[in-house]
């Protein structure tokens, strides 16, 4: 105990040695901060998967059993929530596609691997994957998630093009990719609002057909009698 007129003790040292001071209480509340910041988009992908890609602010907060204002106070708006939210998604979804085409002996099997994981989980919750690849209230898209969700898709196809055009250095190895990439996005996207019924294709299913427009493109799928009637159409305004 201090006697009347001692000096306080000077303040313990950091572990690091630095001389600074380690706030115990702000440390404390920084844990605290950051678990209830995933327990609110924990909720937030269980409200949005129930009540719509489009819920409001209102809407998510009162399905999680708290005020909008608590998700306002960690995610400042709308689209800080769908960043947040998109950033725990995309990475989950990126993590398994990775580790998806990594089980495939060839190029070509590991983009259908990819593609089958990519639809599973997108179809796993449709309002969830839309709310995350939207754009924002603010009319911007997440690209930098959303880029790097794609990114193994990009290096996996760009394999066996090198290899076709045997030349690493070719223009053509920076478009294929990236029109590959709007045609598994575009057409995974169309899939996934399709309504369940006998003519849609299961998950392998159109992973494979996917494969083959990018492999083997459209000629290679059709009859000769069918490809040699549309090389000779005449196209007229």
């Amino acid at each position: 105990m201090l006697q009347t007129g001692q000096a306080m003790p000077p303040p313990a040292p950091s572990p690091d040695g630095a001389g600074t001071t380690v706030d115990g209480r702000s440390a404390r509340w920084e844990v605290h901060r950051e678990e209830r910041r995933r327990e609110l988009i924990k909720a937030a992908r269980r409200a949005i998967h129930q009540l719509g890609f489009d819920s409001s602010m209102e809407d998510i907060a009162a399905n999680a059993g708290t005020s909008k204002s608590v998700f306002y106070r960690y995610f400042g708006d709308k689209a800080g929530l769908q960043q947040a939210v998109g950033k725990v998604v995309i990475g989950q979804m990126q993590a398994t596609i990775v580790a998806a085409g990594k089980t495939a002996r060839t190029p070509r099997e590991g983009l259908v691997n990819m593609v089958t994981a990519y639809l599973q989980m997108a179809e796993t919750s449709p309002n969830v994957y839309t709310f995350v690849t939207s754009p924002s209230d603010a009319g911007a898209l997440p690209q930098g998630e959303l880029s790097g969700f794609f990114d193994a898709v990009t290096a996996m196809i760009s394999e066996p093009l090198r290899d076709l055009l045997g030349d690493a250095d070719s223009p053509l190895l920076g478009y294929w990719p990236t029109a590959a990439i709007g045609l598994v996005r575009t057409a995974g996207e169309l899939w996934l609002k399709t309504p369940a019924s006998r003519a849609k294709p299961d998950h392998r299913a159109m992973a494979e057909q996917m494969s083959d427009w990018l492999f083997d493109g459209v000629g290679q799928q059709v009859s000769p009698a069918h490809s040699n009637n549309f090389n000779q159409k005449e196209f007229h305004d």
